[in-house]
């Protein structure tokens, strides 16, 4: 009877986890549509904390971060945060996406792509 007490005690509380950290994602995604975007920031921030045990879903709290960042004209931020992305996630969803909207800042000019230091010679 133990067992059986401990067992669904354990399944309840990952349940709510789950259930907690969906909620502040659908909410995060609400804020963005209504364009809030320090509800999402905030959203966000509970769904990480919620979402220790579940990897999975971090790639897509980046994104929304970034695609915030962006909203609020803060490009460098939203494209590190991209790259972050694509560095840590590479064979995710998020990551290709990521590398368009890497793509799309740089081609309207708000992320400088990145090219090799030019070398000068120094005067003496």
């Amino acid at each position: 009877m133990r067992f059986v007490l401990i067992a669904v005690l354990a399944l309840s509380v990952t349940g709510c986890t789950r259930w907690s950290m969906n909620h502040h994602l659908n909410n995060a995604y609400s804020a963005y549509d209504r364009g809030n975007c320090e509800q999402v920031m905030l959203e966000l921030s509970k769904v990480e904390r919620a979402s220790r045990a579940r990897p999975y879903v971090w790639p897509e709290v980046s994104m929304m971060r970034g695609q915030c960042l962006e909203r609020q004209k803060l490009f460098i931020d939203a494209a590190q945060t991209y790259e972050f992305i694509i560095a840590s996630y590479p064979q995710s969803e998020y990551a290709y996406r990521a590398r368009a909207r890497l793509e799309t800042l740089q081609s309207l000019g708000h992320y400088p792509t990145r090219s090799a230091a030019v070398v000068r010679p120094t005067r003496f």
